[in-house]
């Protein structure tokens, strides 16, 4: 019975001051929804992440710039990037010459800029490759043809764009045959490909220009590839495959020149970054929970300011200082839980929201639990020290409070 009469004496208080008991519950309310979006942002970009290199198969290696050991970190990352590469476009058909476990092999260089047309542009990314990419990368044409490997010798301006490029620069109308200028070079438009969907992520993929490796050396400063890609007949032989790439590009590179690292080192590479990039946002979120409970102990010393008089004749009935303190207590966890349950459920749209553009999970039961437990503790802790100082009032001195 007292649990139910403090429960209904801290609601009746908030009711009084709906207004004020909302701007109080706001900050938790931000804070809450801020951890749960952001941790759920990290965690859907992680899971599409995972998702599309699912989507190769887990039987391609990588050949990098850069030595090193198979778990660097950042510097895998940057590796990555093609910076100071020294992976000359022969040395694809010297893994080649390897054979059986290797089936395909094929280089690429991206090269960023602006496609063109008419009045319209949009940022691409271009990657300059060869024809086996369409069967090792599971790509699939919506229209038109890809280039070949006649158009790979001579170096021709032709293109295969992705269908972000097609619905942004086009809206509707024949691409086929038309020209996109790129880096004040025109480019024929032969095929276009299907969406790989994955909104924010997978427009980088939608928004693709595929083009002979060729031009894109013509239209980079570097001539060498930005990584190898290798294709192995069987999963159960990777680690043969590894060995026996090495081996042949030690003929050719020093043992820190490159790295051949495997579809999984470079997924746990990425979540590693992904986990950390989440954790700090999450935490950094949570800072304005903090901020909000600080709000929540400032109302809490106005309110038992206001209620003195209130206070005076509880006592004076007989309300010990535990009853006080147990109340201004309630009320403050309640703030902080009800400001917690609107922003879990606004984090929850956030999170749909995330999950729809990124096309992958994004839902994560811990940052809920974390949310909810970090307002609960919030309320505790912030509205201790006015239940304390409620508790504290001489009854006499209360009553005769104005």
């Amino acid at each position: 019975m007292e649990i139910l009469e403090t429960i209904k004496l801290s609601t009746s208080a908030m009711r009084r001051n709906k207004t004020r008991s909302f701007l109080t519950m706001l900050g938790i309310i931000i804070g809450v929804f801020a951890v749960i979006a952001l941790v759920s942002l990290g965690t859907g970009l992680r899971n599409y992440i995972t998702g599309r290199f699912e989507s190769l198969g887990s039987n391609n290696l990588y050949v990098i710039p850069g030595g090193g050991d198979e778990s660097g970190g950042l510097n895998r990352m940057q590796a990555m990037s093609g910076i100071g590469s020294k992976l000359k476009p022969s040395l694809v058909e010297e893994v080649k010459k390897i054979g059986s476990p290797v089936s395909e092999v094929i280089g690429e260089l991206e090269v960023p800029g602006v496609a063109k047309y008419r009045n319209k542009h949009l940022t691409v990314t271009m990657i300059g490759t060869t024809p086996e990419i369409f069967t090792l990368d599971n790509l699939e044409m919506d229209q038109g043809r890809f280039f070949n490997r006649s158009e790979v010798s001579s170096a021709k301006n032709v293109v295969v764009v992705g269908s972000e490029v097609v619905n942004k620069l086009f809206e509707g109308k024949e691409p086929l045959d038309k020209e996109l200028i790129i880096a004040d070079n025109r480019f024929k438009i032969i095929g276009t490909l299907k969406s790989r969907g994955g909104g924010v992520m997978g427009a980088t993929a939608d928004r693709v220009v595929l083009t002979p490796i060729t031009v894109a050396q013509k239209l980079s400063d570097n001539k060498n590839l930005q990584t190898i890609l290798v294709k192995v007949d069987d999963k159960n032989r990777m680690d043969e495959a590894k060995y026996r790439i090495k081996t042949q590009l030690l003929k050719t590179l020093k043992e820190d020149d490159f790295s051949v690292v495997s579809q999984e080192t470079i997924l746990n590479t990425i979540s590693s970054i992904l986990g950390v990039l989440t954790t700090a946002l999450g935490c950094i979120a949570a800072i304005s929970l903090l901020v909000g409970g600080i709000g929540i102990m400032n109302i809490m010393l106005v309110s038992v300011t206001e209620r003195t008089r209130e206070i005076g004749i509880r006592k004076a009935v007989g309300a010990t200082n535990r009853d006080i303190l147990t109340q201004f207590l309630a009320e403050a966890v309640f703030l902080s839980l009800f400001g917690g349950f609107i922003g879990v459920f606004l984090g929850y749209l956030g999170t749909l929201i995330v999950g729809k553009l990124l096309s992958a999970n994004a839902f994560s039961w811990w940052s809920v639990l974390l949310a909810l437990g970090v307002s609960s503790l919030v309320g505790v802790i912030f509205g201790v020290a006015p239940a304390i100082t409620a508790s504290r009032l001489d009854p006499v001195e209360a009553l005769r409070y104005e």
